[in-house]
């Protein structure tokens, strides 16, 4: 990945990720934004599964633990702030805030909802990592420029190591794919691939930027 004159002043940073320190968080890969029917159905998100399964088997083989975030809305708000930019989406309650059935997300991990963009605004996402004692997150899911986007950026200023897994990912285009994965690893964290990512949860292997 090129980097510009600005961009280039960083190091070149490795990470191992520790089973023990890590957790998996999946973004909005929900029925609205993946299925036929959904409300804002991102083309192509089947790609992305075998992918993802393999980061989440991975993680549950090493006792790491997986988050999925989901995208929910109450209705008869006034002054829905994603609804001020984006079509009505995601109603509490119904189909579309559901996890696809494609990832077999267990009862007995762990949800969160969120409100807005960011899986960490005021949720108590970064609550529970805490508690977990995580300092580690892989984080993919839908759509790469603007959830997934930013839940990055909120674990990196909070203090997280942030890894994306980019074949995980997928944008509302190429150009913001190509403009999101390369400020995240140039400013935000490392940019990867699953296959590396399972060999760093269980063999140990280090993480460079792709």
């Amino acid at each position: 990945m090129s980097a510009d004159v600005f961009s280039d002043h960083r190091h070149g940073e490795t990470l191992t990720l520790d089973p023990a320190r890590t957790a998996v968080i999946v973004v909005d890969m929900i029925n609205e934004f993946c299925k036929p029917g959904g409300a804002m159905v991102l083309p192509g998100y089947e790609t992305l599964v075998p992918q993802q399964l393999e980061v989440i088997e991975a993680a549950r083989a090493v006792g790491a633990p997986v988050f999925w975030v989901h995208d929910v809305h109450r209705a008869n708000m006034r002054r829905d702030r994603e609804w001020v930019k984006r079509t009505p989406h995601c109603v509490e309650g119904t189909w579309g805030t559901e996890i696809i059935e494609d990832l077999g997300a267990r009862d007995d991990e762990i949800h969160i909802i969120k409100r807005r963009y960011s899986a960490f605004f005021q949720t108590d996402l970064d609550m529970t990592l805490k508690d977990m004692q995580i300092t580690q997150v892989v984080v993919f899911g839908v759509v790469t420029n603007i959830c997934v986007r930013s839940t990055v950026h909120d674990a990196f200023f909070i203090g997280y190591d942030v890894v994306v897994p980019q074949d995980c990912c997928a944008a509302t285009g190429p150009r913001e794919q190509e403009s999101s994965l390369y400020d995240i690893a140039t400013h935000f964290g490392i940019v990867t691939n699953a296959a590396d990512v399972v060999a760093s949860l269980k063999d140990g292997l280090a993480l460079r930027q792709v």
